[in-house]
């Protein structure tokens, strides 16, 4: 058995933290890396999984990380995401989350299509095909994780949460780095301009002084005292409906009561200073975007991938153009070939291979260069972090049938 080194919580973290300025520092130095709006924590992230992966093969010693706070910042995340948002923003993007929810369902039976191709191409059991398509893919860790064991009680396939995993991992590798290309494509070809020009490039968020939570230890307390009682009910609400049977991940009540509260708030207490729109969610919000991609890909066990590397290498692949294609040639169409189509495009290729943070990172890095598009930062999160789980729960069950 292999040695193996656990890196604690905090400094976790902390590393986290050094990661993304490793990152920052290499995009500055690479201009490519900036012409193709690969995120700074991309970056970063891989490029210490790689390094621990030559650590592995030189002294087979195995690095891990306690990856709690992790977690949790993924969960603030969301709920800035919600905080933030306004329901005329929602309403104008209504329309387009329902054809984004269409293209997804259609998008999911793609890609498990391609991964069924793939496993009868290598002469592997068709009911692993899910763990090359959108359980592992759209799905990531969590779904592959999840499913695992329900190929080995019924179909006896005992590697099924290996495959996914591994899966799941050369997929968020993938995503991260299709995203940002697609869209400075789509921007470049079409000579796109954000729609909105009075939104801070970061998010989307458009700084409202009057009223609101100032850029102070005070308007920073307030913000984050804000943010950590819609996560309590958030987390709250999540138990309740774990009790009916539907399994949520714990962020998207918390961005759906984050949404509630940021559209209530002026209502029901008006003299409490606004958070939404402040510079301080939005310093809040990228902070912690960026050190959850950064733990996410420097924690990557890339050595587990070794036995796997044929047949997953090559329907990864294909995958990724499949992936590539869909997004420039069906779901910009779709979505009216306009800026906010061409930011949801990179947003797209992050969580159709990836996941969402990844998602939200690739939509970030180009929003960055080319200027806002407020609603996509809204209508793809709601996809790709609550209704996909549905619909790919139901699509996956009627692979498996087949």
């Amino acid at each position: 058995m292999a040695d193996a080194i656990t890196i604690s919580n905090f400094a976790t973290f902390t590393l986290g933290m050094l990661v993304y300025f490793a990152g920052a520092a290499l995009t500055r130095r690479w201009a490519i890396l900036r012409e193709f709006n690969i995120p700074e924590p991309v970056v970063g992230g891989i490029t210490v999984s790689l390094l621990i992966w030559a650590f592995y093969i030189l002294t087979g010693t195995e690095v891990s990380f306690d990856l709690t706070v992790r977690d949790g910042l993924l969960i603030i995340f969301f709920t800035t995401i919600g905080l933030n948002a306004r329901l005329s923003e929602l309403k104008r993007g209504g329309k387009a989350l329902g054809i984004l929810l269409v293209l997804t369902v259609v998008y999911i039976v793609i890609q498990n299509a391609v991964g069924r191709l793939g496993v009868g191409f290598f002469g592997l059991p068709e009911q692993l095909s899910i763990m090359l398509g959108s359980a592992a893919l759209i799905g990531g860790h969590g779904t592959a994780i999840a499913w695992g064991p329900e190929l080995y009680e019924q179909f006896g396939i005992a590697e099924g949460a290996e495959v996914g995993l591994a899966a799941a991992t050369v997929g968020l590798i993938l995503a991260a780095l299709i995203g940002g290309p697609i869209a400075r494509f789509l921007i470049k070809r079409h000579d796109l301009k954000p729609e909105n020009e009075d939104a801070d490039p970061i998010v989307g968020l458009d700084y409202n002084e009057a009223g609101s939570a100032p850029l102070n230890y005070v308007g920073f307390m307030v913000t984050l005292i804000t943010i950590n009682l819609t996560v309590i009910a958030g987390m709250a609400l999540n138990e309740g409906i774990a009790e009916t049977g539907l399994k949520l991940p714990d962020f998207v009540p918390c961005m759906i009561l984050g949404i509630a509260v940021a559209n209530l708030k002026p209502i029901l207490l008006p003299k409490v200073p606004a958070v939404a729109g402040t510079p301080v969610l939005a310093l809040i919000s990228e902070f912690s975007l960026a050190v959850f991609l950064s733990m996410s890909l420097m924690s990557m066990q890339l050595w587990t991938l070794a036995e796997l590397a044929g047949p997953l290498f090559v329907v990864l692949g294909v995958q990724a153009v499949v992936a590539v294609l869909f997004c420039i040639f069906v779901l910009f169409p779709a979505m009216g070939r306009n800026y906010r189509a061409a930011v949801l495009g990179a947003g797209f290729g992050g969580f159709a291979l990836g996941a969402t943070p990844t998602a939200i990172a690739n939509m970030t890095s180009v929003t960055k260069r080319y200027g806002p598009s407020p609603v996509a930062f809204l209508i793809l999160p709601l996809v790709s972090a609550f209704f996909v789980d549905l619909a790919n729960a139901a699509i996956i069950q009627i692979f498996l049938s087949f």
